[in-house]
C-alpha cells in the first residue's frame, strides 16, 4: 500500500470494530505509527468482527481460533479473567496458540516486515519466540502491560518469559515499578519505560463545572481493579448519612457480583452501573466527577495493574483521586495534588478516604506539564517509533 517499512503489531486486546468498547490503547498507538510505518495488526477474531479490515489506516488481520460462538477467551474481561470465570475456556488455549502461530507464519511469509511489535510477553511474545526456533523471523519489540509480567509465576512460565525477553531486540514496560520487577530478576539491559498514552489534546480536557460529591470508577470489572472492595467501602459510609453518587463505568466478570452487593447493601440510590463506554463516551463522566477512585489490588495469582492510565484521564479532567498504594501508580500520582493513597485491599482505609473527600470542599487539581508531555499520545508514539526504528 505504501513505500514505508512494514510493521507487524501482535496483540490480544484490540477493538473489534470502530468505536468498540474494548480497551483500544494498542490501536491508538498503531494508528499513530502509520506516520512512519505501514502498520499491520494481528489479533484474535471474535463474533461479528471482520477477519480483515482497514481501520484508521491500520490493516487489521483477525485469526479464528474456534467456531465463532466459542471465541470467548479474550473479550469482556481479558484472558485471565475469562479463564477464572469459566474453566472450560482453558481448553481454548491450545487452539488459540496454534491459530496465532499459523497466522503469524502466514503473514510473515506474505509481507517483508522490518520488525514485529508484540504486546504482552505471553501469549504474543511467546508465539513469536517459538516460531523463531524453526523459521527466520523479523526482530521483535515486546511490550508488557502488567498482567503478563506479574502473574503466571510458576517455574515454566517464568523461564519462558525470560527466554522471550532475552531474545527480543528491545523490551518496553509501562511503568518504573515493572522495570524494577524485571531488573531484580534478570540481567537484561534492553528494558525501557514507555507508557501507553491518553488523548490529552481533544478528548480528556476539563470543564468549568463539577457535580458536588460525584464519584467515579472506570475500568474492567475484574478482581485486580477492586470494584467489589469499593462497594464494601461505601457500605460502611451508610452510618454517616452522606450525600454522594458513584458512577461505575465498565464491564467484566465481576459485574454480577457487584450488582448483587449493591442490592444486598441497599446502595441502589447511591450507585449507578453504566456498562462499557467508548473513549469518547467516557469523557463526560470524568468531567462531572469530583473524585476518581482507583482501588487497585494484587490478586492471588499475582495479577495487578501495570500503570493505570485511568489516573491520567482523571487528572486531565481535574478529578481529585483516591488510589491504592500499588507501586505501579507512583509514576502518575507522585506529581499530582489532591491525591489520597490508602493500603491496597484495606476497605476501612478506603472508606475513610472517601469520607474525607466527600466532607471536604472540592479544590481543583492542576495537570502537571511533565505528565502531559509523558502521556500525550503524540509523544508516546514518537518514543515507540524511535525504538522500532532502532534510533536509540
Amino acid at each position: 500500500m505504501t513505500n514505508k517499512p512494514k510493521l507487524l503489531v501482535s496483540a490480544s486486546t484490540y477493538p473489534r470494530w470502530q468505536a468498540d468498547q474494548e480497551p483500544g490503547f494498542v490501536h491508538e498507538l498503531s494508528k499513530r505509527l502509520t506516520k512512519d510505518f505501514e502498520v499491520h495488526v494481528l489479533c484474535p477474531h471474535s463474533k461479528a468482527a471482520k477477519t480483515y479490515e482497514l481501520l484508521d489506516g491500520v490493516q487489521v488481520h483477525r485469526y479464528k481460533y474456534a467456531p465463532e460462538k466459542f471465541e470467548t477467551l479474550i473479550n469482556n474481561g481479558g484472558m485471565l479473567a475469562n479463564i477464572k470465570k469459566n474453566k472450560l475456556n482453558m481448553f481454548l488455549l491450545p487452539l488459540f496458540f496454534l491459530a496465532q502461530i499459523i497466522a503469524l507464519y502466514r503473514l510473515c511469509k506474505q509481507h517483508n516486515y522490518v520488525i514485529i511489535h508484540a504486546h504482552w510477553i505471553i501469549p504474543q511474545g511467546l508465539c513469536i519466540y517459538l516460531l523463531s526456533l524453526f523459521k527466520q523471523m523479523p526482530e521483535y519489540l515486546v511490550t508488557s502491560h502488567g498482567a503478563d509480567l506479574f502473574s503466571l509465576k510458576n517455574k515454566v512460565f517464568t523461564y519462558l518469559k525470560y527466554k522471550v525477553l532475552k531474545k527480543a531486540k528491545a523490551v518496553t514496560v509501562v511503568s518504573n515499578s515493572m522495570k524494577n520487577h524485571i531488573d531484580k530478576r534478570t540481567t537484561l539491559n534492553n528494558v525501557n519505560v514507555i507508557p501507553m498514552g491518553v488523548d490529552l489534546d481533544t478528548l480528556f480536557c476539563p470543564i468549568k463545572k463539577k457535580e458536588k460529591n460525584r464519584l467515579l470508577f472506570v475500568g474492567r470489572l475484574v478482581e485486580k481493579k477492586g470494584v467489589l472492595d469499593l462497594i464494601e467501602a461505601l457500605k460502611n459510609l451508610k452510618l454517616y448519612d452522606l450525600e454522594y453518587h458513584l458512577d461505575i463505568v465498565g464491564f467484566g466478570p465481576d459485574l454480577a457480583p457487584a450488582k448483587a452487593l449493591v442490592n444486598n447493601y441497599k446502595l441502589n440510590s447511591y450507585i449507578t452501573f453504566h456498562g462499557p463506554k467508548s473513549q469518547k463516551e467516557l469523557v463526560p463522566f470524568y468531567q462531572k466527577a469530583e473524585v476518581f477512585i482507583a482501588p487497585f489490588k494484587v490478586t492471588q495469582s499475582g495479577d495487578q495493574e501495570g500503570l493505570g492510565l485511568v489516573l491520567i484521564e482523571a487528572a486531565a479532567c481535574q478529578c481529585q483521586i483516591i488510589c491504592s498504594d500499588l507501586n505501579a501508580c507512583n509514576d502518575v500520582v507522585s506529581t499530582l495534588n489532591y491525591v489520597t493513597r490508602f493500603p491496597s485491599g484495606d476497605i476501612s482505609a478506603l472508606s475513610n478516604a472517601i469520607k474525607r473527600h466527600i466532607t471536604t470542599p472540592y479544590k481543583k487539581p492542576e495537570m502537571p506539564e511533565n505528565l502531559y508531555s509523558t502521556y500525550n499520545w503524540n509523544n508516546v508514539a514518537k518514543e515507540y517509533s524511535k525504538v522500532l526504528q532502532h534510533n536509540d
